[in-house]
């Protein structure tokens, strides 16, 4: 599995004050989208060994999303890992195709067993380089 996608739909608690989807809901859901990409392609013993911290995100904010509306999350790796980081890609298309949000996330593997940055194996990078 290279790229992975998952339809979301704006509830009551994601809208804001200007009744669009808030920041913080595009956060958590380029987060839940990554997550749910590392459960789906990687193998246990990669999920047993290994979790993912986000240090960075650039999200560009393209077109308002709106309550009840329904957006498909797309995520790829298009380069190898960086040592312990890699970069993350993001679209959110709406029904019509438009993109609605563009994000890039750096995140950095850590070792479970011991809470350290942990340099990303060959084999567990396959699972999602593009």
């Amino acid at each position: 599995m290279k790229s992975f996608e998952r339809e979301i739909t704006a509830k009551a608690e994601d809208i804001d004050e200007l009744g669009h989807v808030n920041n913080a809901a595009w956060v958590r859901w380029i987060q839940d989208i990554a997550t749910a990409h590392w459960y789906e392609a990687a193998p246990p013993e990669h999920r047993d060994r290994f979790v993912w911290v986000v240090i960075r995100h650039e999200i560009d904010y393209l077109r308002a999303v709106l309550p009840g509306e329904t957006v498909t999350g797309r995520t790829w790796v298009p380069d190898p890992p960086r040592g312990a980081r890699f970069d993350r890609h993001m679209l959110f298309t709406g029904a019509d195709g438009k993109p609605r949000v563009r994000a890039k996330t750096t995140w950095a593997a850590v070792d479970k067993a011991t809470g350290r940055p942990q340099r990303v194996p060959p084999e567990v990078a396959e699972s999602f380089v593009s």
